[in-house]
């Protein structure tokens, strides 16, 4: 174990500045990449294998010695490796409500980050989804707070702990998906009480399960940059949540303050703000190098300043092991091993979430010619969503598509030739383009079989980070191609193959049943095709609610009470699908919920009623009847997944404190108020999916 203290005192100011420094390697040439190695800069983002290795080799040589933290954005697996297992992105994994599972993805993830001597990865995103206008749907735990929080704690778990364990750094701090008008890296005009209330909650949990790093969001609270807001980043994280890994900005955050957010007039200011802010590693902010080491020999910053912010990296890097053993490195052959892939069919498996369902599915033999249409059907990259090889860091959407993968058409072959159908595939139209040639060719093959399915939704190019859309209904060639097979009058089952929920009230409307697993990664499309044939029954539930309308929005189910109308005068209030949702082949009742005020536990009964075995999603809900400041109409405190033989009851208990039911004040304070509770348990958060019961604190 290094001293680092003594390791502190011994580095010169500029090997000290050159610590704070992120530069981005996909950016630079070669030469420029070890000039920073030489200097001791605190880290590298998009470095794969070899060369990071090279680099570390330099690093380790140079100057202090001090290693290299090499940085990637594993969201969903080590994606930017073509060899590495793709998994479900974040908003699908979420619909399986497993953190266990989870937990097994971030262990999977890192191994075969380590694999190419990497050590950090820029997951979970634990901003709230409740705008789906918002580009960054995709990369989240969806709308609720204590979910996002709980998956969140799970997938951290899985990254920092066990063998090739990596650093997890949760993002973005804070309220980034709250932005005005679902605008990336906009302003966020919310309180800091709200802050606490809605937005902390799920940080405050992964700080709680040990989370390494934090990076601050591109976007602004009320007017004020996160990467300049001391304090969200001292007072709040630090200081208040006893925070004790390091801040990592955003991607040229610093470099924000001046050309976007107006703040800073040139680097020196902004490199000063964001240090004096609470920032401690500057994301590909070379120009931070050489205005901190004029700031500090002017006498415009303290050292000390400094001198803090590299002891928070140095002691993360300390703790994993990095200062002791640089390259840090797992077998190769966990790229894509056998393991990880029946890991990432699992969770796609446990993610696919029906919508709808009239009775229709299972298919049976009794549908011999079966068209499959729809771009979204065979194409990996809408199943693949973002932050894959295909988009970053250098956007090659061209290259072909790395096996092993199962697109949603060849899933259905596979279960079809097991019963016997015949598949007939057709395009119709892309995804983004209004040509409407291929339609006709779809109906005709529409009309010579017995059951269409038909796969649609959006792509990276229409849903990314930057990529926010107004108009977040299907595109208008995949809603005529629609109209046209409905014209058939032919059965229709509709697959939604997206990154995030979409407004449509027509598909809901006009298909005999709907299914999603929003990105399921390399197996999305054979655990669909499973839900299709009833060799799977569905489990998933929905993280976040579907609009009828963008103009319905919000959506999200956890919303204040007071409003005059109730509903708007042209649609309903309540959302399409709401979040909780899922449908199965069984079906389950719930009886007998009692709350005992004495030990703050929760029973009750849930049966399956059906003649399948399947699993339930058992959600628990709650509501401060009267309250110092307003309180949402319900609020998800517990879940917990179960298996069920059909006809077979279990009796669950579920264990709360007093904090479960707390709120915070007009004093920005996290407290629990006396007084009458509501306490729901039910498959969903819709008020027909619950048994209430009431009680006094």
């Amino acid at each position: 174990m290094k001293d680092l203290k003594k390791l502190l005192q011994s580095m010169t100011l500029e090997q000290k500045v050159a610590q704070l420094v992120q530069i981005t390697y996909a950016h630079i040439s070669k030469e420029e990449a070890e000039e920073w190695a030489r200097r001791g800069v605190g880290s590298f983002l998009h470095v794969l294998g070899d060369e990071a290795r090279h680099l570390q080799k330099i690093a380790t040589q140079s100057g202090a010695k001090i290693p290299l933290l090499f940085g990637i954005d594993a969201i969903h697996g080590h994606c930017l490796n073509k060899r590495a297992t793709v998994f479900p992105t974040q908003l699908s994994m979420a619909c399986s409500f497993d953190p266990e599972l989870i937990k097994k993805m971030g262990r999977a993830t890192a191994r075969e980050v380590s694999a190419d001597g990497l050590h950090w990865t820029f997951s979970p995103v634990l901003c709230l989804a409740r705008d789906i206008r918002w580009g960054r749907v995709g990369e989240t735990f969806g709308e609720d707070p204590f979910l996002a929080g709980e998956l969140g704690a799970a997938i951290i778990e899985g990254y920092q702990g066990g063998d090739a364990s990596i650093i997890a750094c949760a993002k973005h701090y804070i309220g980034y998906g709250e932005a005005t008008g679902g605008r990336d890296s906009y302003d966020t005009s919310v309180t800091y009480r709200k802050i606490k209330e809605v937005f902390l909650p799920p940080f405050a949990r992964a700080i709680e399960a040990g989370c390494a790093s934090v990076m601050t969001a591109y976007g602004s609270i009320d007017g004020t940059p996160c990467t300049a807001d001391k304090k969200l980043l001292c007072e709040i994280l630090k200081d208040g949540l006893k925070f004790d890994g390091f801040v990592v900005t955003d991607w040229q955050n610093v470099g924000h303050l001046i050309r976007d957010q107006h703040l800073a007039k040139n680097e020196k200011d902004a490199s000063l703000i964001s240090l004096e802010a609470g920032n401690d590693l500057m994301m590909n902010a070379p120009e931070f190098y050489e205005s901190m080491i004029s700031l500090v020999k002017s006498g415009g910053v303290q050292e000390s300043l400094v001198d803090e912010a590299v002891m928070r990296i140095l002691s993360v890097k300390e703790h994993f092991g990095l200062l002791d053993d640089p390259y840090k490195q797992a077998n190769e052959d966990y790229l894509a091993c056998e393991e990880h892939l029946r890991l990432a069919e699992e969770i796609a498996e446990e993610s696919a979430v029906l919508l709808k369902n009239d009775g229709i599915l299972p298919i049976e033999r009794k549908y011999k010619n079966i068209l499959v249409v729809g771009q979204s059907a065979d194409d990996i990259r809408c199943q693949y969503g973002d932050w894959t090889y295909f988009s970053h860091p250098l956007p090659d959407y061209e290259q072909p598509p790395h096996r092993p993968y199962c697109t949603l058409l060849e899933g259905v072959r596979e279960s079809a030739e097991r019963l016997g159908c015949n598949v007939v595939y057709e395009k119709g139209c892309e995804i983004e383009s209004n040509d409407e040639s291929g339609i006709e060719v779809a109906v005709k093959a529409a009309e010579k079989c017995d059951l269409i399915v038909f796969a649609c939704g959006d792509n990276i190019h229409l849903a990314a980070e930057g990529r926010d859309r107004a108009d977040v209904t299907l595109t208008k060639a995949q809603n005529q191609l629609f109209a046209a097979l409905c014209q058939t009058n032919k059965p229709i089952v509709s697959i939604l193959v997206a990154t995030k929920p979409l407004c449509i009230p027509e598909i809901d409307r006009s298909s005999n049943a709907v299914i999603t697993n929003f990105n399921g990664g390399m197996f999305g499309g054979r655990a669909l095709a499973k839900v299709l044939f009833g060799e799977l029954n569905p489990s998933g539930k929905l993280p976040i609610s579907f609009p009828r309308h963008v103009g319905q929005q919000p959506a999200y189910y956890n919303q204040l009470p007071g409003w005059h109308a109730s509903s708007y005068v042209d649609m309903p209030n309540k959302p399409l699908y709401p979040f909780g949702k899922g449908l199965s082949y069984a079906s389950f009742a719930y009886s007998d919920c009692r709350f005992d005020v004495q030990t703050l536990k929760l029973k009750v009964t849930v049966t399956n009623t059906g003649v399948r075995d399947g699993k339930e999603v058992v959600q628990i809900y709650f509501r401060d009847l009267v309250s110092s400041v307003m309180t949402p109409v319900k609020r998800l405190i517990a879940f917990r997944k179960i298996a069920l033989s059909a006809g077979e009851s279990k009796t669950l208990e579920f264990e709360f404190t007093r904090k479960d039911f707390s709120l915070v004040n007009a004093q920005e304070e996290r407290v629990t108020e006396t007084g009458e509770f509501e306490i729901m348990a039910g498959g969903s958060s819709d008020d027909g999916d619950l048994l209430k019961t009431n009680f006094v604190l």
